[in-house]
């Protein structure tokens, strides 16, 4: 049954780790929606089951499915994918999902963020979403692991971590009036560090998706170790990103983590955006208060969107020109880890990648 702790994680002495510690295991959600996945979801169904197998092969994954697609998901899932009823209303599980803090003990527990599908009765991508608030919940009932519920609306994408008191995120999603209108950026950091275990928030400016996901930073910056981080970028000076790399860029020449150190950049190359085709866009069904991609959508891909696992790390490709000098310098940082290069577009063709629609859970007990 589901402990919930009264308390939040940094009194307790947890923390979020970094992505390149040691995991239990990996949770994604199944793809359904014929009105935000093409052609019933079939097409992204089959790259879900690409991207389960090829982390399965570092470590455990789980894939939460709806009562109506187990059956289908199992047929299409290798046997060291393990499948359960997960009920949701879409299938992003970093958005969703919980966050995972551990402490020094090698117990761990979770964080249930409120999440509003990215904007709430007005600006959000879908509604209900109330499945989809239940997940964490859920997932602490199946594991037996404790669970903070904090008081502030916000998706896994949101934040990176270095595991050692540092946290980045965006000024236009953490301060966007669609998630906690009532919070001042002071009150919404405090909560980051009380929530995160942290010591210190990096604020970047801007994302590339001003539109649904309103700038998460998993599309624009990522920790690689502690004390480095990798950065999206594009030396053209007419791309409209340029001046959002450029500020961000400078704000972390400007910054030094929670242990004081200065910030160690790497650039990695933005790939052109994806543009919804009009055989891509006739896929879908057309549903109120869903958001409708239209052919000529323009669909903000980014690098930065790979996921780190045991042993893996797994780069999204989209048929660019960059894709190789980007999978590169990706695989170079991860010199320890055998780099796995999957076709993205699926997945960003509804908004996101392979770090949104993943979520880490951390080595340790559950408490």
């Amino acid at each position: 049954m589901t402990r919930l702790v009264a308390s939040t994680p940094r009194a307790d002495g947890f923390r979020m780790p970094a992505e390149w510690e040691p995991h239990a295991g990996t949770w994604l959600l199944w793809p359904e929606r014929p009105d935000a996945w093409r052609l019933g979801a079939k097409p992204a169904q089959h790259t879900f089951a690409e991207l389960a197998a090829a982390i399965s092969r570092f470590e455990p994954v789980t894939i939460g499915v709806n009562h109506g697609q187990f059956r289908n998901a199992r047929a299409h899932l290798p046997d060291s994918v393990r499948v359960v009823e997960l009920s949701n209303n879409d299938a992003w599980m970093r958005d969703c999902g919980p966050t995972f803090v551990v402490n020094d003990g090698g117990d761990v527990r979770l964080v249930d963020w409120e999440f509003n599908a990215w904007g709430g009765l007005n600006e959000g991508s879908y509604f209900p979403w109330d499945k989809d608030d239940m997940v964490p919940e859920k997932v602490s009932d199946l594991l037996g692991v404790g669970r903070y519920k904090a008081p502030l609306v916000m998706e896994g994408g949101a934040i990176h971590v270095d595991g050692e008191g540092t946290v980045m995120v965006t000024e236009e999603n953490l301060l966007h009036p669609n998630r906690n209108p009532d919070l001042t950026r002071e009150q919404i950091g405090q909560y980051l560090l009380d929530y995160l275990g942290a010591e210190k928030v990096l604020w970047l400016g801007r994302g590339f998706d001003p539109h649904v996901t309103n700038g998460h930073i998993d599309e624009v910056a990522c920790f690689v170790r502690p004390g480095v981080v990798l950065m999206a970028w594009t030396d053209d000076e007419s791309d409209w990103r340029r001046p959002i790399c450029a500020d961000n860029l400078q704000r972390l020449r400007a910054a030094s983590d929670a242990r004081g150190r200065r910030l160690k950049i790497h650039k990695l190359p933005l790939p052109d955006e994806v543009v919804v085709t009009e055989e891509e866009a006739w896929g879908l069904d057309r549903v109120a208060g869903a958001t409708w991609r239209d052919t000529g959508r323009r669909e903000p891909a980014s690098y930065i969107n790979f996921y780190i696992c045991n042993g893996g790390v797994v780069i999204p490709a989209f048929g660019d020109p960059r894709d190789e000098e980007a999978h590169g310098i990706i695989a170079g940082l991860f010199p320890d880890r055998e780099a796995v290069v999957l076709p993205g577009r699926e997945v960003i063709l509804n908004g996101g990648c392979f770090h949104c629609i993943t979520q880490q859970q951390p080595a340790a007990r559950t408490t």
